[in-house]
């Protein structure tokens, strides 16, 4: 089975996220900042990463950065999910599957879901 490590700070939309993922049959795994969500990542590898910008502790920025740098997790896909859009927004992170504002479109999530982490069941 697939799974997508979930990186967002408002946990709401994190559990909603989660909840969207498994019901498409997807294991999810869920982290209230980057440094969490890197922790996360180390002890269960995902398929893939939505990664939130605006976060406590360890910002989307920062968070790439230390995932570039750790070679078994450097490889992971990740899809940015931010309300927060400007060229300043994109500095650094040129290198993403994919950028979805926020609010996003469901839909258009699980397309890029199944795209880079794969089909749910395999």
């Amino acid at each position: 089975m697939k799974r997508v490590l979930i990186v967002e700070d408002d946990p709401a939309l994190r559990e909603s996220m989660a909840e969207i993922l498994a019901d498409a049959g997807y294991a999810v795994s869920e982290a209230g900042d980057g440094r969490k969500g890197l922790e996360e990542a180390s002890e269960r590898r995902p398929d893939l990463i939505l990664l939130d910008l605006m976060m406590p502790t360890m910002n989307g920025w920062q968070f790439r950065t230390a995932q570039k740098q750790v070679p078994a997790l450097a490889e992971i896909p990740v899809i940015v999910m931010s309300a927060w859009s400007s060229e300043q927004a994109d500095a650094g992170l040129e290198d993403v599957a994919a950028r979805f504002p926020k609010p996003f479109d469901v839909s258009a999530l699980l397309d890029g879901v199944r795209r880079y982490a794969g089909p749910a069941e395999c």
